[in-house]
């Protein structure tokens, strides 16, 4: 068993002495030097710039079903004039949103981006905060073993120390893929919009998702997945400007998808999305695209997104559910970009 699942202290420490216990914990885990660093910079600046974040989605939204119509978790403030990054999910088709200071006050905010492809999201308050902003830290250095500290708005453990479980490929079942991400133990129940901080007092992520397999594929451990925040930077630019990245969008196709044992099925397709206009159905089997076996859920997006940009023709390999035969039908599906279908505020 790795050593860091046998740490169960860590959240009665926090629960105990709140940001203190976690300095303390990191003067253990990092060295006085770093975590004086730490404490220094996390205590002074992390917590104040770490925000609620409200979001309000209105009837008909695309995602209103599933992600609800009032979503809220937590943001990191990551500029002077009120810039709060979030997890995507947070604000997905909201049409207001807000955010809750350090001193509990609500101040309204407008929505900025949504990506699809990093996870991320953007909101400015509209009101000044007067918050010191979270410096944005190196994610790629960031390893298995390493410790860090996550820092949430509200709930009973708004900090904890944790490590870095594994740095991993990532796919979502929504057409969703990282090929580093950041995992973390032990478990922690306020991930949405989290900010996971380095030993440099640093954002080095923020938190998507519970997870039960946070060392390995093959290792049940419960934990967190975590967004690099490296995959932010080439595309903050293009987010704060124009409210989606510049860059071509991959080729979505509106299916919802699990894997077993190298299968890849169908779970749902999305509502008017592609797959469904194409006639693919919850509980087809996806076998391969343009005759190219597929081996996961990753290997699928891959070999879907080679294939061009959004609007691009994706010929999907299916086994259909019910048939009569094994044998594999193509249908070939009008792929859209994600954002098209998505029914998002004007300001995006």
């Amino acid at each position: 068993m790795h050593a860091w699942l046998r740490c169960r202290g860590f959240g009665k420490a926090v629960r105990r002495g709140g940001f203190a216990g976690a300095v303390v914990l990191a003067v253990v885990l990092w060295g006085a030097d770093n975590a004086r660093a730490a404490d220094t910079n996390a205590e002074d600046n992390v917590l104040q710039a770490v925000v609620g974040i409200s979001a309000f989605i209105p009837e008909g939204a695309r995602t209103a079903e599933h992600l609800g119509m009032l979503r809220s978790g937590t943001g990191v403030v990551i500029d002077g004039d009120g810039l709060v990054l979030t997890i995507g999910y947070l604000m997905m088709e909201a049409e207001r949103a807000a955010v809750t200071n350090a001193e509990g006050n609500l101040v309204p905010a407008i929505p900025i981006a949504y990506d699809h492809g990093t996870g991320f999201g953007l909101l400015r308050a509209t009101q000044p905060l007067g918050l010191k902003p979270v410096e944005l830290g190196n994610s790629a250095d960031l390893a298995e073993g390493a410790p860090v500290i996550i820092v949430s708005k509200g709930g009973p453990v708004p900090v904890m120390a944790a490590r870095v479980s594994s740095r991993r490929e990532f796919a979502g079942y929504w057409e969703y893929l990282l090929d580093r991400a950041i995992f973390t133990v032990p478990a922690y129940s306020q991930y949405g919009g989290a900010a996971l901080i380095g030993a440099d007092g640093r954002l080095v992520g923020i938190g998507s998702l519970a997870v039960n397999d946070a060392v390995s594929d093959n290792t049940p451990a419960p934990g967190n997945m975590f967004v690099p925040i490296d995959v932010l930077k080439p595309i903050l630019g293009d987010l704060v400007r124009k409210g989606r990245s510049t860059a071509p969008a991959h080729p979505w196709l509106g299916v919802y998808t699990n894997e077993n044992n190298g299968r890849v099925f169908v779970a749902r397709v999305a509502a008017d999305g592609p797959a469904q206009n194409a006639g693919i159905k919850p509980g087809d089997i996806i076998m391969g695209v343009g005759g190219k076996r597929v081996k996961s859920m990753a290997d699928f997006y891959r070999k879907v997104w080679a294939r061009g940009s959004a609007g691009a023709e994706i010929p999907v390999d299916v086994l259909p559910i019910g048939a009569a035969s094994l044998d594999i039908q193509t249908i070939s599906v009008k792929s859209r970009d994600r954002l098209d279908w998505l029914k998002l505020n004007k300001g995006l």
